[in-house]
């Protein structure tokens, strides 16, 4: 192990908030640590320290010689019409050959090198900024969310990664699984304080949580002892007899101490409101056919929910879980079948774009006595705010200076002052951090009604889903096994996927008097050119499929989710053609 970044008592100040408050920290060349902490509690104020790209007010940041420092960031690298390619060399200095070499092990293929970088998509700008830190050789990675924009598949490759990859790395994610999969270390960010632990985040939380239960059980021990002292000391200070005894027990209360509780921060409440049990279907789906107006994205649809369940959806992005929500939630309308909720549903939603168009002029408190229900009482609008930390002058901030975090409690604040008694929830876990998300998945764990909702953090999936809906390949229905099954099922599908293209691109060339040779060099490498441009073709295609489904997430209006959709078909026609072409030209140069 070789220490090759250090933070030396750091003090660092905005405004009011301490957020480096005499910290240290030291990070070594073969531990993968991630960083958790609070919204604004300084994560990413910390790696911008450690970049060098700001200041301290005190302190010092030693960067040892050997130190290679790779930084991806959450914002936009890439330049105006740059390719893939072109950002690439530009960024890392390195010959073409190299830079397709790399690419190449991020599964990059040679068709998108030539694309422009901002026509891709979060998960391929992401695979992009990878393969650009590698091209630096680091022996130290400082990642910010690096999951972002990405579905489980590609978590997974990205897992796969840094797990092979031999430096060390400083990985800030709000993801629990992720971290727990690829950190053997964690870093706490908490009141300017670093306390670093030789362990995931799953073991550092249950050692946090134990630490604190004896620090309060330390302290309830000193209360009662303070008090015994105390009464004791009142009782014979003023008898001559007893004055030196007193005098000595006010000496022992000088030196009892409370001891500071590890963590005890200031932390979200959720309640969702107390709902009557109820028996029997809650929505059922006959014959359901979802879409758009002559663009079919899943029909046949048979499924029902029952009453008290917390079904999680799953399926790549750009599958139509988006679609399936929409109709489900009556936003837009089946082209066929029929839907039925049961009798008394009060649904309540909470979407994606809720948060980002949150009408910016009206104060929390304003926002929150328009979505409370009626005979909410301005205590318990209060109650409800401070438990999302909307407490003091903070309910009079107007929304457009809240962050995203902040907006997202605000929405998740609305709904429980309302009386829903079936939720539907898109990506509720986006914007929240580590202990936020899972006082989340706490409360839905408690409440009584139903719960249908979307997210990529497998952990909070694990914790809340009582049972799956898969939506794939025009498909909707329910999964016949456990989330935990399915996130299995993914894994070995990947695993399976990589091995099969491993083998036919990297595949040696067939030994002398295969059938292959038999051909002649000529016509074996014409077709060789011939395959190589259809996968061009192919991985092109694929690419603006992908593309096209990233749109069609964010699409607000009907027309243009259907105009997405019905170039998404006709890309996949095509795409099969170029297969069945493919398929033809390799067994002609196996000679099949």
């Amino acid at each position: 192990m070789s220490v090759v970044l250090q933070l030396q008592n750091a003090f660092k100040r905005y405004g009011e908030q301490e957020l480096l408050d005499g910290a240290s920290c030291a990070l070594a060349d073969d531990q993968k640590v991630g960083l958790i902490g609070r919204n604004g509690a300084g994560k990413s104020t910390l790696c911008q320290v450690l970049l060098g790209d700001e200041g301290l007010d005190a302190g010092e940041v030693v960067r040892s010689r050997k130190l290679r420092l790779g930084y991806l960031r959450q914002h936009d690298p890439f330049h105006d019409g740059e390719t893939v390619l072109g950002f690439l060399k530009r960024d890392s200095g390195q010959a073409e050959w190299r830079c397709g070499e790399i690419a190449w092990q991020f599964q990059l293929p040679d068709a998108m090198l030539d694309r422009e970088a901002h026509e891709l998509s979060g998960g391929w700008q992401t695979r992009v900024k990878l393969a650009a830190l590698l091209l630096h050789d680091p022996n130290l990675l400082i990642l910010d969310e690096p999951t972002n924009f990405l579905d489980l598949r590609t978590q997974m490759l990205l897992e796969e990664f840094l797990y092979n990859f031999r430096g060390g790395c400083l990985i800030v994610s709000h993801d629990r699984a992720f971290l727990k999969r690829t950190c053997n270390h964690t870093l706490q960010i908490s009141r300017g304080k670093l306390t670093m632990f030789p362990g995931d985040v799953d073991s550092y939380l249950e050692n946090l949580a134990e630490r604190r239960e004896h620090d309060l059980r330390v302290n309830a021990a000193t209360l009662t002892k303070r008090k015994q002292l105390e009464t004791f000391i009142n009782k014979n200070r003023a008898n001559a007899n007893t004055a030196s005894q007193a005098r000595n027990k006010a000496k022992q209360l000088e030196r009892l101490n409370l001891v500071a509780v590890q963590g005890e921060e200031a932390t979200v409440r959720f309640g969702f409101p107390v709902v009557d049990a109820r028996q029997g279907c809650a929505v059922r789906t006959e014959q359901l056919e979802i879409g758009y107006p002559d663009n079919s994205v899943a029909s046949q649809i048979q499924l029902e929910v029952d009453h008290g369940s917390r079904v999680g959806i799953v399926g790549d992005n750009g599958q139509g879980k988006t679609t399936f929500l929409r109709t489900i939630c009556d936003s837009l309308p089946p082209l066929g079948g029929d839907l039925k909720w049961g009798f008394g549903c009060q649904v309540g939603i909470y979407a994606q774009h809720v948060y980002s168009t949150l009408p910016d002029r009206q104060t929390v408190e304003d926002y929150l006595d328009r979505q409370a229900a009626p005979g909410t009482t301005i205590q318990q609008l209060k109650d409800v705010a401070g438990s999302f930390l909307f407490s003091g002058d903070l309910v009079e901030k107007r929304i457009q200076v809240l962050s995203g975090g902040e907006r997202a409690r605000l929405v998740l604040a609305g709904l429980l002052l309302q009386r829903h008694n079936v939720l539907i929830l898109d990506e509720p876990g986006n914007h929240l951090d580590v202990e936020t998300v899972e006082a989340l998945a706490d409360a839905l764990c408690r409440y009584q009604g139903t719960v249908l909702f979307t997210s990529h953090d497998r952990h909070f999936m694990h914790r809340v889903a009582t049972a799956v809906i898969e939506v794939r390949d025009g498909c909707v229905m329910s999964y016949p096994a456990s989330y935990d099954d399915y996130v299995y099922r993914v894994r070995k599908e990947l695993e399976a996927g990589l091995r099969a293209e491993h083998t036919i691109r990297g595949a040696p060339a067939p030994a002398a008097g295969t059938s292959a040779r038999k051909k002649g060099g000529r016509e074996e490498r014409d077709l060789q050119k011939q395959l190589k441009a259809v996968e061009r073709k192919i991985a092109r295609l694929d690419d603006e499929k992908k593309s096209l489904h990233d749109g069609l997430l964010t699409a607000t209006g009907i027309k243009d989710a259907q105009q997405l959709h019905e170039q998404t078909t006709a890309l996949s026609e095509e795409v099969q053609q170029l297969e069945e072409q493919w398929l033809e030209i390799y067994q002609a140069l196996e000679g099949e």
